[in-house]
């Protein structure tokens, strides 16, 4: 299957969540370019999982929520001129809170939090606002915590990319955020935050704008 085949494929499926919430600040489209490159690493999905909706903290069917610090993510898919793309198709994966990937060739499955999705998918709304709840990702095995992203919109060219926590010690002895052009790290940075995330739920939040 490719990739245009497997957007088409998600957004049928129902399992893709409109981003809400007030209109967001963020990167001048025009004057930062095309959100910069990352490969998509070994663990991308061998197909969607049942449950591959907006909301990571919890698997459909499996009781009590992912470990880890909560985090969402939220931000706008954007064209270079800066303008917003509705029903673009946002995908995020991530390691859990131990580091462990929900992979058949990753070390660590047996051990992956059960509670937690490691995978999902958005599309986005009217104003192009997409929103994830996830966790704040952790450091594993050699490298910086990170999330495995990508981007793609009728008529555009996909993107797939890694999203960093800004400032993060981790980041700098790596190999694979060092390989981006400066200025363009910046323009991967998450600015993690605490947030209150719900009636019973504390947490972190985070903006991230993709330019297609």
């Amino acid at each position: 299957m490719n990739r245009r085949d497997a957007l088409q494929r998600l957004a049928r499926t129902g399992a893709l969540a409109l981003a809400s919430g007030p209109a967001l600040p963020g990167l001048a489209a025009g004057a930062a370019g095309r959100t910069p490159a990352q490969p998509e690493g070994p663990y991308y999905p061998v197909e969607p999982p049942p449950d591959a909706d907006w909301d990571l903290l919890r698997v459909r069917g499996q009781g009590g929520r992912a470990g880890g610090a909560p985090l969402t993510l939220r931000g706008r898919v954007l064209a270079t001129e800066g303008r917003p793309i509705s029903g673009a198709i946002v995908e995020i994966w991530q390691a859990d809170h131990r580091g462990n990937y929900n992979h058949p060739r990753a070390r660590g499955r047996a051990a992956f939090d059960p509670a937690f999705q490691g995978y999902g998918t958005a599309r986005t709304d009217g104003d192009g606002r997409y929103r994830f709840l996830t966790i704040v990702p952790v450091p594993y095995r050699g490298r910086p915590p990170h999330i495995h992203a990508k981007a793609g919109a009728e008529g555009r060219e996909p993107l797939t990319t890694q999203l960093y926590i800004k400032d993060h010690p981790e980041n700098g002895r790596d190999g694979m955020f060092w390989s981006i052009r400066h200025p363009g790290k910046r323009r991967l940075m998450m600015d993690i935050r605490p947030a209150r995330l719900g009636d019973d739920l504390r947490g972190k939040s985070a903006l991230f704008d993709f330019v297609l």
